[in-house]
């Protein structure tokens, strides 16, 4: 959740405002009169609000309606990595990435050095708010009975929810599907690792498991992945 406690002390100032006239009667009339605001917060210049001022809210309210319409929807064809869009409110998309050199970062008192290492092929769900990751056993595109393995990483749950620390999040409404994938990925691989809040995610020590990888080109070992009893299917 975003912290938004620091914005609490900021004023705002009023600029102008609406006020809308209606008549009695069964066949009502109704006109907007437009008011600008003085320094004080006092409305003057009381005008019938023009044609050119009702296009620039309609422009306004038309742009925020259309950015909300826009959310997860692709620039172009759909990415072949995408498995499964929910274009709700929050929104949620499952996404799969193959075998890949990414940096990482640890913290010091892992005595894990950073750099680059390879990592396994990966299943991603998220939303607006949270993010889950799964490890894959191949490269191959996932199926609804593909079984899941633990991600073996460093601040990840039991369940695959990913523990973001003081991380900000923040996805766009208007956020294309390319985008919300892009930004949920920058936000794993560019935080840093710090604690396993989970034991025998992997079959090898999760530590010693980075330091034999981290600055090589070795190709992760895909024999230390433990299934989760889970398949795509769970998560659809």
């Amino acid at each position: 959740m975003n912290d938004i406690t620091e914005k609490f002390g900021t004023l705002y100032y009023p600029k102008s405002a609406l006020v809308f006239y209606e008549t009695k009667g069964t066949e009502t009339d109704m006109y907007v009169e437009h008011f600008d605001m003085d320094s004080n917060g006092t409305p003057v210049n009381a005008h019938p609000l023009t044609v050119k001022e009702a296009e620039i809210l309609a422009k306004a309210l038309q742009t925020d309606e259309e950015r909300s319409r826009a959310f997860l929807k692709p620039k172009g064809i759909l990415p072949t990595n995408i498995l499964h869009i929910n274009p709700s409110e929050k929104g949620a998309v499952i996404w799969y990435t193959k075998a890949q050199q990414r940096q990482l970062y640890f913290v010091g008192s892992l005595g894990i050095p950073n750099g680059k290492a390879q990592v396994p092929p990966m299943l991603w769900i998220a939303n607006k708010n949270s993010l889950a990751v799964f490890a894959l056993a191949t490269n191959r595109r996932p199926t609804e009975k593909t079984p899941l393995h633990y991600a073996p990483f460093f601040n990840i749950y039991e369940k695959g929810n990913v523990c973001m620390g003081t991380v900000s999040i923040d996805i766009k409404n208007s956020a294309s599907v390319e985008e919300f994938i892009q930004a949920w990925e920058h936000y794993f691989f560019n935080s840093y690792f710090s604690h396993s809040l989970c034991e025998n995610l992997t079959k090898k020590n999760i530590v010693n498991l980075w330091k034999d990888l981290i600055n090589t080109d070795k190709p992760f070992p895909k024999e230390v992945l433990k299934k989760n009893n889970k398949t795509l299917k769970n998560l659809l």
